[in-house]
This record gives structure tokens, C-alpha cells and sequence, in this order.
């Protein structure tokens, strides 16, 4: 029984779905680029009579919007909530689809052990989402030389922001198979990923508006924050480092969990 395939033959049509939705939304947000470029400053001017709080919640500080780059950083913060949602979907679903459709034990009267299974369940998602972050990728270099106007943009910046994606997703595919093993039984994935992504999203944006760092560096919407990343074509790496030990400690206590689990029979 190859789990790995049967695990990512299972998720090949939602993969598929997310990499065109946000193909699609990226190619939508870019052909709008030339229409705002010619009111930038009109733009600019009406921003700046916007509540600051308002500014920092959404990510629209020190934006020039008459740049493509300035503006793909506004938008790429709906592509990441859009990558987070997929993630902590997989995450969530990776252990729990089975227990919850009461098949668990079935799985596990294989000749594999529990530490292959979920080695070849985790391998399946990554190998979903990084299909997800190529269509990004490509995506993302393609509309934007296509919709810059014959402008020339850096490179660099974009290159760091689209390496970013990875440990994004890897963050949210980790943390929601965390989660998942720590409660009793997930009835139902997407009340929980929706909860993560939008309450992580709504930490960085409560705790930028309030000035609260504390609250601000629990988020990954902070730690690769697109306006940072595009402005200085590096990561503010104390908090990157945030996310990457957040990912090590999932993936131990997940295999951990899951070793020591009691799962439901069917009878």
C-alpha cells in the first residue's frame, strides 16, 4: 500500500483548484495595475487621509502605488491568506480525515508503522503545496513583467518574497497538524483553518494598530510581512526564525502525539 500516492492522489483536484483560484486572483489584481498607476498620487492622497490604524491593519503603510512592486506587496497579502488557508486545510485534514471517517484502524492494521505513515501523509501535502507555490511563482513573474507597462523592476525582491512561501505554508501545514492532534477529534477542517489563518491575521493586524510588538511577532503574516520583504529585499530574520522553530517544534510534537494516540475504532 503506497500511502504517499494514495495521499496525494486524494488531494490532487483541491490542489488543483487552489493553483488556479490564485493564479486567477493574481492575474485579476495585476491587469488592474495600469488603471491605478495613472491615479497614483490621487491614491496616495486619499490614503493618507485614512485612519493610520486602518493603514497598518490592512498593510498599506509606506506603499508607492505607482510602482508594480509596491503594489504587488499590497496584493500579495491576499495570496498569502489564500496560501494559509490551504496549508492549515491539509494540515488539519492530514490526520484526522481518517479518525473522523472511522477508517483510522483499518490504516493502521497495515504492516507500517505510525512514524511511516505520517512521514508519507506529510510528504504528500508538501508535495501539494509546493505544486500551489510553483503556479505562484510562475503566476507571479509572468503578469508582472506582462502588466508592469514595459517598466523594469527588481527582481531580488521578488525572488525573496516568492522563497518565503515555502516556510509560510509549512508554517500553517504544521501548526494545523499540531492542533489537530492535540484536541479530541476534528468534526470538521474548516472551522479550524479558518480560525488559525484569520486569527493569526487578525493578531498582526491588532497588535500593529495597538503598537503592541508582543502580539505582533506571534504571526507569520508579520514575520514575512510582503511591503518588509520588497523594501529591503531580505527577511527581518529574528522573526522569520520565529516561524521555523514554531514549524521544527509542530513536526516533533506531532509525531510524538501521534505515536501515543488512541484512535477510534469503527466497531
Amino acid at each position: 500500500m503506497n500511502i504517499y500516492k494514495h495521499e496525494f492522489k486524494m488531494k490532487i483536484r483541491s490542489v488543483i483548484v487552489w493553483s488556479l483560484a490564485i493564479g486567477l486572483l493574481i492575474f485579476i489584481y495585476l491587469s488592474i495595475f495600469s488603471s491605478i498607476a495613472v491615479d497614483a498620487k490621487l491614491l496616495s492622497e486619499m490614503m493618507a487621509s485614512f485612519p493610520e490604524e486602518f493603514l497598518i491593519a490592512f498593510g498599506m503603510t509606506d506603499i508607492d502605488m505607482s510602482t508594480i512592486l509596491g503594489f504587488f506587496g499590497l496584493i500579495f497579502l491576499f495570496i498569502q491568506i489564500c496560501l494559509a488557508i490551504q496549508a492549515a486545510n491539509y494540515g488539519f485534514s492530514l490526520v484526522s480525515v481518517e479518525e473522523t471517517d472511522l477508517t483510522a484502524d483499518f490504516l493502521l492494521a497495515k504492516p507500517v508503522g505510525r512514524t511511516k505513515i505520517m512521514t508519507s501523509k506529510l510528504l504528500a501535502a508538501i508535495t501539494s503545496l509546493t505544486i500551489t507555490n510553483l503556479v505562484v511563482w510562475i503566476s507571479s513573474f509572468v503578469f508582472l513583467r506582462m502588466y508592469s507597462d514595459g517598466g523594469q523592476f527588481e527582481t531580488k525582491p521578488v525572488l525573496v518574497l516568492m522563497l518565503s512561501i515555502a516556510v509560510f505554508q509549512l508554517f500553517f501545514l504544521t501548526v494545523g497538524m499540531l492542533i489537530s492532534l492535540l484536541v479530541k477529534r476534528v468534526r470538521s477542517v474548516t472551522p479550524y483553518s479558518m480560525a488559525l489563518v484569520f486569527g493569526l491575521y487578525v493578531l498582526n493586524a491588532f497588535g500593529g494598530m495597538i503598537g503592541e510588538d508582543k502580539l505582533e511577532i506571534l504571526s507569520p503574516f508579520k514575520h514575512f510581512e510582503p511591503n518588509y520583504i520588497l523594501k529591503h529585499a531580505a527577511y527581518d530574520l529574528p522573526l522569520a526564525w520565529i516561524s521555523v522553530a514554531a514549524i521544527v517544534i509542530s513536526i516533533v510534537g506531532s509525531y510524538v502525539l501521534y505515536s501515543r494516540r488512541n484512535i477510534r475504532s469503527a466497531v
